[in-house]
């Protein structure tokens, strides 16, 4: 693991990607691009913290030297995947979505299930920009989009607009 070097510029920009906690390679790779895009733009990436899509955006900024937040369902820090840079315990299981959406200011989604749909829900109700990448379809409020680049820049966008 790379030693921690971000430099994030301030007002700080928490950017949250949500999507399985399993998931398919090309959905890996995405997440991954993501996550690297995220740590190129000089933005935090928060995440439910586990496995599948939130390891691989992970492993992804902090390759690129970014800062990984990971809020956790349980109450143990050693949950998280080994790129959390932050590892949060929260100890409110499904409920920890909430608070994944609600720390960021933008929301990428990557493919997911049903946690994620649940999560695209609060993106939604909360007003946060919101752009989806393979993820559920058709969904009024959400951008879709083609590109982990374009994801990226569009989040980033969306997130810095809410600043001014």
């Amino acid at each position: 693991m790379a030693a921690f070097q971000a430099h994030i510029p301030l007002p700080a920009i928490a950017i949250a990607v949500i999507g399985g906690n399993q998931c398919s390679e090309d959905e890996a790779e995405q997440a991954a691009a993501v996550g690297r895009g995220i740590a190129e733009a000089g933005a935090i990436l928060v995440c439910g913290g586990r496995g599948g899509v939130m390891a691989a955006a992970c492993k992804g900024a902090r390759g690129a030297g970014g800062l990984t937040i990971g809020l956790l369902p349980g109450e143990e820090r050693d949950e998280a995947n080994p790129d959390v840079l932050l590892p949060i315990p929260t100890g409110l299981g499904i409920g920890r979505n909430l608070l994944v959406i609600n720390s960021a200011l933008a929301v990428i989604a990557i493919g997911g299930r049903y946690g994620t749909l649940s999560e695209i829900a609060f993106a939604l109700q909360l007003e946060k920009p919101l752009f989806g990448l393979g993820s559920w379809p058709e969904i009024p409020g959400m951008v879709t989009v083609s590109r982990a680049e374009e994801a990226v820049r569009c989040a980033v966008r969306a997130a810095r607009e809410q600043l001014k």
